[in-house]
């Protein structure tokens, strides 16, 4: 029977004590914490000298030796470690704060053996998080999940702005793994959501310090206190030094950027952001603060260009990063309920048209947003999802944001990606879990694009929902020509002005459902994408095809039977199946292509003999062989062998050794090695068949070595042996011996025979053995 698995927080070790005795402790104890000092993390410097360049890779050395001694412990080692060393927690702490971001790392110089020192430390730092939120590390190295969340929340090994850095450094390429490591922090300690609750109106100070700083104030109901009488005496983005300036957009910067990376990353929080009102008081900042920062760094004057293009690089990014988070909290508080097919639809279909409507008087931010997101893809799917909502408050919105375009001087693209949203409900009618798992699955890939700068990703909610969709990418039509042609022709006779191109793409857009193609044209109804269409847009053209023969590629072009390229070919050397004139018998007894392989080693044998190869040169400079399709010339231009040692360089090899099957009629060359080889099989054969069976007592030896050597690395100290045997009779027994005795007494009815008189009355008792 199995023994039952202990937990690390329950389980007790014993260590030997300061005068030689052995003592019981909890294996989470200060006292099983080795001595060692982590030191703090110090960032690469940007422009240094040799000696800082020297002084950071010494430090970066020792942070990664001791953090992977500290990956290597076991699983009660490892804790107590990070419990009760608190130089480790000031060296995690250090990296977290002086890491550079993933916007710090362009202007840094590009060292290769300070790039791979970082990368270094980047990697082991995040694997002793991670194993710092795994509370399960195997089936029999695991806390508790109750004590797991004590432990990390008691002691301070995670906290809401650890796990805010977290995000922002190791989000990009780890995304799901720190996902998983955020989900079970909050899932086994449940504290970090009222920590949470907490932080966020430390967040929204932010927005104010920045406002405070440029001289500014939110207006309206999203202001958090009234406006200070001498808040015309605070210096603007204009009139402050350039160095305050620098430092207020490298903290914006800071601040978004780790904002959106911890919401992308744990979408749960977007709940909690949103219930703060977060939402309102970011669009507001935005329109406040954006246009002043951006005057600011446009027409002040720089000494060094390079710091106000490092600037307005910045500053676009916390724009950019602003309006992506508006749409995280926008699409998992609103539109996910909607995509996955909730209960209570419309109230998440009026939340969402309430928060638009609340965005119109920021008319920077609205066409931003919508630039971004355009808001007519997602007032689209409201249409398709809830045919309820208001057509008259539908066209108010989208007319305030045509005329937040207008406002701000600038004109809407109009080749502006337009995804299809009618296939989006069709298919979330069948899977809505689908779809949403869908939809977080590709948003994060439109965010990298974005980030780095690719081609242009789709927009608005359904961007969000990136899987195949019938007709649409390159997708086979599902019906065949002819009911296609039945389709085209059910619509032609009631609408014949239309084109048949216009008419293609409206059933492409709707499923291939002419009832629903019609009843949207007639009540004029179709999407943004179809409005913009030409209605006599005809049919396109079919490509044809380029020949197969005209692109094909084969090993065998141009050949003497390549009959794509010849006109005639010599049939005399094809035939099918065996020639006239040629028996089995004479074709297998033909042995003109060993003669052929015979005279061609000869040659070769011959040739090596006469001539010495020099390094550097190839077999082929003295025509040894024309052509050898398969020679290798990568290492033709090294000097192989140039620092040997003086002498014939083909001494020193293996012998040429012509193959056994082309050896017919060299009987001398066959003799000479003959009786050596045969002692060598007779020795070795004499060999084998000695260590047939091998000596029990040399296995013994070997399997407790590799036991011993296994137990030491573990380290595991193996337990006193027993002595039952004691000293003679009247020199009086240890205590060791004594309670060795007492055990075995206490448990020899467990093994042996012991115990035959009890399991024979167990059976006669159940009727086994009749009486």
């Amino acid at each position: 029977m199995a023994c039952a698995r202990v937990p690390l927080d329950e389980q007790q070790v014993t260590e030997p004590g300061p005068l030689g005795k052995e003592h019981t402790l909890p294996a989470l104890h200060p006292d099983r914490k080795e001595d060692r000092c982590f030191v703090p993390y110090k960032p690469p410097p940007e422009a240094g000298s040799p000696a800082e360049v020297e002084e950071f890779l010494e430090y970066a050395r020792f942070i990664i030796e001791d953090l992977e001694w500290l990956l290597a412990l076991p699983h009660d080692k490892f804790w107590c470690q990070v419990v009760f060393d608190e130089s480790l927690q000031r060296c995690l702490d250090s990296y977290l704060h002086h890491a550079p971001r993933s916007l710090d790392l362009a202007i840094l110089p590009s060292s290769p053996a300070m790039a791979d020192m970082q990368r270094s430390i980047h990697r082991v730092v995040f694997l002793t998080f991670l194993r710092m939120a795994t509370h399960k590390e195997s089936k029999d190295n695991f806390l508790t999940p109750a004590v797991f969340g004590e432990i990390i929340y008691d002691n301070f090994l995670f906290d809401i702005p650890k796990i805010l850095d977290l995000c922002v450094l190791f989000g990009k390429g780890n995304s799901q793994l720190l996902h998983k490591m955020i989900e079970n922090i909050f899932t086994q300690q449940p504290s970090y959501y009222s920590d949470l609750e907490e932080t966020v109106p430390t967040v929204l100070q932010v927005f104010d310090s920045v406002l405070d700083k440029c001289g500014l104030q939110c207006e309206g109901a999203t202001a958090m206190e009234p406006m200070k009488l001498n808040a015309h005496k605070q210096p603007t983005a204009m009139t402050m030094s350039q160095q305050e300036l620098v430092d207020i957009i490298l903290y914006l910067c800071d601040s978004t950027t780790t904002i959106h990376a911890f919401l992308d990353i744990f979408p749960a929080a977007c709940t909690t952001f949103h219930s703060h009102g977060f939402l309102s008081r970011l669009t507001s900042f935005y329109e406040t603060t954006v246009p002043d920062l951006e005057k600011a760094v446009r027409k002040r004057n720089f000494d060094d260009k390079s710091l106000q293009e490092d600037l307005w690089k910045r500053l676009s990014h916390s724009c950019r990063k602003m309006v992506e988070t508006a749409h995280l909290l926008l699409h998992h508080t609103c539109l996910q309920p909607i995509l996955e097919g909730r209960e209570n639809m419309q109230t998440f279909a009026e939340e969402l048209l309430q928060h638009f409507t609340s965005f119109l008087p920021e008319k920077r931010f609205v066409s931003d947003y919508d630039e971004q997101f355009p808001i007519s893809d997602d007032i689209s799917l409201l249409q398709q999802a809830l045919p309820v909502i208001d057509e008259t408050r539908t066209s108010y919105l989208l007319q305030g944001v045509e005329s937040a375009w207008d406002s701000v001087g600038r004109r809407k693209p109009q080749n502006q990606t337009q995804p299809k949203a009618s296939s989006l409900l069709s298919a979330n009618q069948g899977a809505a879990g689908g779809a949403a798992a869908a939809s977080s699955a590709s948003f994060k890939p439109q965010q990298v694009q974005e980030r780095e700068g690719g081609a242009e990703s789709l927009r608005g909610a359904e961007a969000m929902l990136d899987f195949p969709r019938r007709g649409n990418n390159g997708a086979v039509c599902p019906l065949s020509g002819a009911e296609l042609e039945s389709l085209l022709s059910c619509i032609r006779d009631l609408l014949p002005d239309l084109g048949e191109g216009f008419l293609l793409a409206c059933l492409e857009e709707y499923d291939y459902n002419s009832e629903l193609v019609i009843n949207n044209i007639l009540e004029d109804r179709l999407s943004p994408s179809l409005d913009k269409l030409d209605r006599s847009m005809p049919r396109p053209v079919k490509e044809e095809l380029p020949s197969v023969l005209n692109n094909r590629s084969n090993v065998f072009d141009d050949d003497e039977f390549d009959v794509f390229r010849r006109d005639q070919v010599d049939m005399s050397r094809i035939w099918k199946g065996r020639r006239k004139g040629e028996s089995i018998r004479e074709m297998l007894n033909d042995k003109q292509h060993i003669a052929e392989q015979r005279a061609r080693y000869q040659a070769y044998e011959t040739v090596v003999d006469e001539v010495v190869i020099e390094p550097g040169e190839s077999a082929a400079t003295y025509g040894l062989d024309d052509y050898d399709d398969e020679y290798d010339d990568t290492y033709d231009m090294n000097q192989v062998g140039a620092n040997d040692l003086d002498g014939d360089s083909l001494l020193n090899r293996r012998p040429f050794t012509v193959p056994q099957v082309l050896r017919k009629g060299n009987k001398p060359e066959e003799e000479e090695g003959g009786e050596e080889e045969e002692e060598e099989e007779t020795l070795q054969n004499n060999v084998n068949r000695d260590q047939f069976v091998q000596d029990p007592a040399l296995l013994r030896e070997r399997a407790e070595a590799r036991r011993a050597a296994m137990q030491q690395r573990k380290g595991f100290r193996p337990g006193r042996p027993s002595d039952v045997v004691g000293r003679p009779k009247g020199q009086g027994q240890t205590l060791e011996t004594f309670l060795d005795r007492r055990k075995k007494e206490a448990n020899k009815s467990r093994v042996s025979n012991h115990n035959r008189r009890t399991m024979a009355d167990r059976k006669r008792n159940k009727g086994m053995i009749p009486s």
